[in-house]
């Protein structure tokens, strides 16, 4: 990965600043290609919500700077649900022209002058295409109360084989968000018994995902207790740690304790790993159990110095740092102060030490900074950290967040050693940063060296 940062955890859990992510969600309508769709968190969302659904990121960071995983859905389109689909008189419906013609109309975008009355009877066989998905999904958000109920006479009986067809599932995920309250309640019915494998299938989980969000909190309650037993084994799976992470988005704490009850002893291990490092931010940003709480951030702070070093783990450290208690900020601090040239000199500590000066109150960050330019005339640590493919981002909050009088004595390091800069692939962020917030005072440096 070069000079390229892993900023943003896979598929993004944590708010990382980040414009370059490489997560897609399709808009507007469900059923592009496999692996995308409304929950294409993948990294889904994991790496969602199967989306990402999840936890947006916004804002900005330095070019270049880091790289999104990205994990395959690893799945074709799913053609053989309905492979023996008899029409009338024994026509296979895939065969049948007039089928064929219709879907022809609706893929040249002349869908609009088509009702759901005209592929009433047909409505399971044109769910599992992706043109007659999207028809469906768009007519559904639009139709007469009647139509819906017609629509859903048929859709309920295969509501189950539907919810993991490659486009079949957007169609139910769509009853899910426009059916009638009545109508939920009958779909999620259909979930009685299923929780754990449609967990851990690509498109059944998208339809658990949605239906935690929109159906009601005791019929919630009773679907989410299937998975007690089976947390971890979902966790660690691509599909069902979306599920997991939902429910602790979707249902209070109270009703849940079996899920955070799952991580206790576990938590370093988890936030090690590409899918629970996203699992522990959402108990961290919704556990409402102060108790259940904070006996996960204590295994988080117990392990903070190795946690940051790792590739997932430094996600869930800066998690703590941006929005834990103070008193949680001071222990990761203590546990980096003294390595701070080091750590910033590593490819995923270094965005700790970089949450660390920028959450950390006034007398902690001069503390870190007095670690890297307070010593000797002969301390070459600024001089080592600006020419440092990761080292440098930090010099550079340390031109944002360092006191009147550290910028002073940084101004002058930095303006001895500005040309030298230039020549480095990394010193040049440096330069360039620098006399983006010192331009006049840079100009003057570059004159006299003249």
């Amino acid at each position: 990965m070069g000079d390229q940062k892993l900023l943003s955890p896979p598929n993004g859990s944590l708010g990382i600043p980040n414009p370059r992510k490489l997560g897609t969600s399709v808009g507007g309508y469900y059923g592009g290609p496999p692996g995308m769709g409304v929950m294409a968190q993948f990294p889904v969302s994991p790496i969602s919500s199967p989306v990402l659904p999840s936890s947006p990121v916004g804002g900005t960071t330095h070019p270049g700077r880091r790289n999104d995983l990205r994990y395959p859905q690893g799945s074709h389109r799913n053609t053989g649900i309905y492979p023996g689909w008899q029409g009338q008189r024994g026509v296979n419906i895939f065969d049948d022209p007039k089928r064929h013609s219709f879907l022809e109309e609706l893929k040249s975008s002349n869908a609009q002058k088509f009702e759901l009355s005209d592929i009433a009877g047909r409505i399971v066989e044109f769910s599992v295409d992706q043109h007659g998905s999207r028809f469906i999904q768009q007519k559904l958000e639009h139709c007469s109360v009647e139509d819906k109920v017609s629509v859903f006479k048929e859709v309920l009986p295969h509501a189950s084989k539907l919810m993991t067809d490659v486009f079949g599932n957007y169609v139910i995920q769509k009853f899910f968000e426009h059916g009638s309250p009545e109508q939920r309640k009958e779909l999620a019915d259909k979930l009685v018994g299923q929780m754990l494998p449609l967990s851990l299938q690509m498109y059944g989980c998208r339809v658990i995902q949605k239906a935690l969000e929109v159906i009601e909190l005791d019929q919630k309650t009773r679907l989410v207790l299937e998975l007690d037993g089976h947390v971890m084994r979902c966790v660690r799976d691509q599909n069902g740690n979306h599920v997991i992470q939902k429910c602790i988005e979707c249902v209070p704490t109270e009703r849940i304790g079996f899920i955070i009850s799952a991580f206790r002893g576990q938590v370093a291990m988890l936030s090690t790993h590409p899918y629970g490092c996203r699992v522990i931010q959402r108990v961290l940003e919704h556990c409402s159990d102060e108790q259940q709480g904070q006996c996960i951030v204590d295994e988080i702070l117990e392990s903070a110095y190795v946690l940051a070093q790792d590739q997932y783990g430094n996600y869930v450290t800066q998690h703590v740092l941006e929005r834990g208690k103070s008193n949680e900020r001071s222990q990761i601090i203590s546990k980096v102060a003294g390595k701070i040239v080091q750590l910033s000199q590593h490819k995923y500590a270094s965005n700790v030490v970089e949450k660390c000066l920028e959450y950390g109150d006034a007398a902690e960050r001069e503390l870190l900074i007095e670690e890297i330019i307070g010593q000797s005339e002969e301390n070459d640590n600024l001089l080592i950290m600006m020419k440092d493919q990761f080292a440098n981002y930090v010099v550079q909050k340390i031109l944002e967040k360092c006191s009147d009088k550290q910028r002073v004595a940084l101004i002058n390091q930095i303006k001895v050693h500005c040309q030298a800069l230039k020549k480095y692939t990394y010193g040049k962020h440096i330069v360039a940063r620098f006399e983006q917030l010192y331009g006049e005072e840079s100009q003057a440096s570059e004159t006299s060296d003249g």
